[in-house]
């Protein structure tokens, strides 16, 4: 019986949940990465990100349950909070501060570490999967006619090289991607890119977890808005610390000591940010961090595509890292690839390498569907960044409308718990952005706004401004 090999390029969270869905239609799977991969949750080069804040979405949370049954629980137990999105966090949405309500939005408070390790130990106990670390792909093998990849050239440390034959291989490398590369190379057209540059900049700091922090919530998110390109997020991670990220856009750039932390926290609307770093303990130094553009590669647009090869995760679509959208994305398509592959072993068929069916097939059925899982997510996350002016790119009309809309729904919801519960389902991707131009929600949006302004107007500012803090923006949509 012949033995069908799948190998994943890199061992990031992406490749990690693509190689979960494979082992469901291949007998073996081969992850490989350059990096030494540890055996903790420690930080490592080949994931700058790691030691920045993460957030897993509601969405996300349940893709990674999907995929790894019981992985909750086993977070649970290593000492990841779960927090209610919606009942434990203070939400500032351009200056106007969410109304909060019980939900059944529930997310995990964890450190990017802790989880690519406890994912990274599952995959690897599964029957079939080999890690195989310190080790670069460096090419592809293909066909003569080069109309199918057969694997993939690696390189050792010591500089040795050689090919593992595959059935299918998978780009999981992220933002380092070869693929354009590398597809060039064996003459096929590169995919159309879209790019929104961004120009973020985000430092990190863990501090200390005391119950009397924000205000005794598990979690705070201020975001950057035109004319306060600053945001600041605050999430509980585990072994009782709690992380403090700060975001600058468009060149805006967060400070790394603790008096430069201090002052731009009190410029953001968000009194409590400022009130925990003056009385919390640090731990470790501040990491800072540059994401200069987000980028969608179209290959679903491709007319010629290799057979035997996929791209997936960042390496197919890297989103703006301050909407946290990144690892629900890869396990959302990661449960695409599954449920394509188990489909036609269902219907009695495999992907076979000796079959004479469409050379790209697999990969356009997948790259077609991941457009759809991407469309939402890429809709939030550009769209936002296109309120900014000096963020170039197009703004169709639907786009301008929704940027308008939004900043009345977030007045109306300081009063209307319905409304943020409405805003952070799609926001966590459980429901699609569309949801909040339904027709209920409008309606709540148009009563709400009158009312949110006549209450502005009444009572003063939360706070008043501190000496040497320049005022807040915070002032209801107009």
């Amino acid at each position: 019986m012949t033995t069908r090999t799948a190998v994943v390029i890199g061992a990031s969270l992406g490749g990690l949940l693509t190689a979960r869905a494979l082992t469901d239609a291949y007998d073996r799977v081969v992850v490989v990465d350059r990096d030494a991969l540890p055996g903790q949750a420690d930080a490592r080069r080949g994931v700058p990100q790691g030691r920045q804040l993460h957030v897993l979405l509601v969405r996300g949370r349940q893709a990674l349950e999907e995929l790894l049954p019981g992985i909750g629980d086993e977070l649970v137990g290593r000492g990841v909070a779960t927090v209610d999105l919606h009942g434990q966090v203070h939400w500032y949405n351009d200056g106007h501060r969410m109304r909060r309500a019980p939900s059944d939005l529930h997310a995990y408070g964890l450190s990017r570490p802790l989880l690519e390790q406890v994912v990274r130990e599952r995959v690897a106990a599964l029957p079939g999967v080999t890690l195989v670390a310190g080790c670069e792909a460096v090419g592809l093998t293909t066909t003569d006619d080069r109309q199918r990849v057969t694997g993939v050239r690696l390189r050792d440390r010591d500089g040795a090289e050689r090919t593992v034959d595959a059935d299918l291989t998978v780009d999981a490398g992220g933002r380092g991607t070869r693929s354009p590369v590398w597809l060039a190379e064996l003459g096929y057209q590169p995919a159309a890119e879209e790019r929104v540059r961004v120009d973020v900049t985000y430092v990190t700091r863990r501090y200390r977890r005391t119950p009397d922090q924000l205000d005794g919530l598990l979690g705070l998110l201020t975001n950057a808005m035109p004319g306060q390109p600053r945001g600041g997020i605050v999430a509980p991670q585990e072994d009782g610390r709690v992380a403090v990220a700060f975001s600058g856009m468009l060149g805006e750039e967060p400070p790394t000591d603790d008096a430069g932390l201090l002052a731009f926290a009190d410029t953001l609307p968000a009194p409590q940010v400022g009130a925990l770093l003056r009385t919390a303990q640090p731990i470790g130094e501040p990491a800072r961090m540059r994401f200069p553009f987000s980028v969608r590669r179209r290959y679903e647009r491709l007319r010629r595509f290799p057979a035997g090869y996929l791209v997936v995760a960042d390496a197919l679509c890297s989103f703006n890292p301050v909407y946290g959208q990144g690892v629900t994305v890869a396990a959302l398509e990661a449960l695409l690839l599954r449920r394509l592959l188990t489909r036609r072993q269902r219907a009695g068929r495999q992907w076979r390498p000796d079959r004479q069916w469409r050379p790209d097939r697999l990969a356009r059925m997948f790259f077609r569907g991941a457009a759809r899982v991407i469309d939402g997510p890429w809709a939030i996350s550009s769209g936002s960044d296109l309120r900014f002016p000096a963020v170039s790119g197009p703004r169709p009309a639907r786009v301008r409308l929704v940027n308008a809309y939004l900043p009345y729904l977030h007045a109306a919801a300081t009063r209307d718990a319905s409304l943020g519960a409405a805003f952070l389902r799609v926001l966590n991707l459980v429901d699609p952005p569309a949801r909040l131009l339904a027709p209920t929600v409008l309606l709540r949006v148009l009563r709400g706004v009158p009312a949110a302004r006549r209450a502005g107007r009444r009572r003063p500012a939360e706070r008043p401004d501190q000496p040497g803090q320049r005022p807040s923006t915070t002032s209801i949509a107009r």
